[in-house]
C-alpha cells in the first residue's frame, strides 16, 4: 500500500531534503508540497494526502493554525517537525493539542546519531501515523476538549478490576500528550495514590510538558527530579533523556534520576521505571500502557504481573499507535483493556476520589 505524504514547510531547502528521504521508499509517494500553512490547507483539501509533514513557523499562516484549520475540514494525520528548544517545545505541544499527531526534531542529528537511521526513522513514522488515518477525525473532538477542559466520558466498565494499590505508573510514546492530558485532567485534587509517568520525549520537552499539564490538572504536576518524594495526588514526569527509577530512604520513596544503559534505546524507557517500581511496591502497583509505538512497556509489565499487581492498556480504536499496548496485551500482561476516555474516571473508580 502507498503512502501519500504532502510536504509542507517555507525552506525549500528543507522541502526538497524531505522529498528526497521519503521518494527513496518505494511505498512512500509525495503528492505535493507547500510553503506555508494556508498552501498546506488547500493543497489538503485538493490532494487528500494520507500524511502531512509539517513546519511551525511559517509566514502567511503558522503551522498550528493549519493543523486546526485542516482538522476542521480534512482530518488527516499530522507530523510537525520542532526545534529541540523551550519554544519550540511549547509550540509543538500546541500543535499536539490542535490535533496533530507526533513530532521530530527538525535537526536530524538530534533524531538519532547516524543520519541514514534518522532517515529510516523519518520513513517509519510516516507510515506509522498514516495506519491512523482513518481515526483522526474521530480524535479529533477529544483532543481539543483535552486543551482546556476534561472531555465527557462514559461510565467506568462494570467489571473493572479494582485494588488496594499504592502508586500509579503510566507510560506512553506518540500520542500520549494528549492522552495524558485526557487521563490527568479527569483526576481530582484528592486522589489518593503517587502517579509517574514514562512519555518518550526530547529532554528539552519534559519542563514544559509538565508544566503545561500542571495548568490543566487538579493534582500537581512536575518534572520529576533526583531525590523527588512519592506523594498522594502529585504527577512526576520522566525527564527526557534520563532514566527513572526509585528507592527507598527513611520511610519515603524517592526519585532516582541517572543516564542508565547507553545501550537503551529509549530515554527515559518505561521498562527501567516500571522494573523499579516493581521491585518497592510488589503487587500494590497499578500501570497504565498508553498510546505508543514500539514495544517499551512490557517488560516492565512483566515484571510487575509476577509481583501481582495490575496492569490496564489502551484499547486499539482509541491509540494514536496502537503499538505499546498491543505488545503488553497480546503478551497476556493486561488485566483491563479499556477505551482512553474511560481510563481517567476508572483510576478514580478504583480509589482515588
Amino acid at each position: 500500500m502507498i503512502t501519500r505524504v504532502l510536504v509542507v514547510d517555507d525552506s525549500g531547502f528543507f522541502r526538497r531534503r524531505i522529498v528526497e528521504i521519503l521518494a527513496s521508499d518505494a511505498r512512500i509517494e509525495v503528492v505535493g508540497t507547500a510553503a506555508n500553512g494556508k498552501e498546506a490547507v488547500e493543497q489538503v483539501a485538493a490532494l487528500k494526502p494520507d500524511v502531512v509533514t509539517m513546519d511551525i513557523e511559517m509566514p502567511v499562516m503558522d503551522g498550528i493554525t493549519a493543523v486546526r484549520h485542516i482538522m476542521a475540514s480534512q482530518p488527516t494525520p499530522v507530523l510537525m517537525f520542532s526545534s529541540l528548544t523551550h519554544e519550540g517545545a511549547q509550540a509543538t505541544l500546541e500543535a499536539l493539542e490542535a490535533g496533530a499527531v507526533d513530532f521530530l526534531p527538525k535537526r536530524f542529528e538530534d533524531i538519532a546519531r547516524d543520519r541514514d537511521q534518522a532517515k529510516l526513522l523519518l520513513r517509519r513514522r510516516i507510515h506509522a501515523v498514516a495506519r491512523k488515518r482513518s481515526r483522526t477525525a474521530a480524535t479529533v473532538p477529544a483532543r481539543r476538549s483535552a486543551a482546556n477542559a476534561a472531555p465527557v466520558a462514559a461510565p467506568p466498565p462494570a467489571n473493572l478490576k479494582r485494588g488496594n494499590f499504592q502508586v500509579v505508573a503510566i507510560a506512553c510514546s506518540t500520542g500520549g500528550p494528549v492522552a495524558l492530558a485526557q487521563v490527568l485532567t479527569r483526576l481530582p485534587a484528592s486522589f489518593r495514590y503517587p502517579v509517574v509517568v514514562v512519555q518518550h520525549m526530547p529532554a528539552s520537552f519534559t519542563p514544559a510538558f509538565a508544566a503545561r499539564l500542571d495548568q490543566q490538572c487538579a493534582v500537581k504536576v512536575k518534572e520529576a527530579a533526583q531525590g523527588d518524594v512519592l506523594r498522594a495526588g502529585e504527577v512526576l514526569i520522566a525527564p527526557g533523556g534520563r532514566q527513572m527509577s526509585f528507592a527507598q530512604h527513611d520511610g519515603d520513596v524517592q526519585v532516582q534520576i541517572g543516564d542508565g544503559d547507553a545501550s537503551l534505546h529509549y530515554k527515559p524507557c518505561a521498562d527501567i521505571t516500571f522494573g523499579s517500581i516493581s521491585r518497592i511496591y510488589g503487587g500494590k502497583a497499578l500501570a497504565l500502557v498508553l498510546t505508543g509505538m514500539g514495544a517499551d512497556g512490557r517488560e516492565g509489565a512483566r515484571a510487575l504481573k509476577k509481583q501481582g499487581a495490575t496492569v490496564w492498556t489502551q484499547d486499539e480504536a482509541s491509540s494514536v499507535i496502537y503499538g505499546m499496548p498491543m505488545a503488553v496485551a497480546e503478551a497476556g500482561l493486561s488485566d483491563q483493556v479499556l477505551s482512553l476516555r474511560d481510563m481517567g474516571p476508572s483510576l478514580v473508580q478504583a480509589g482515588g476520589g
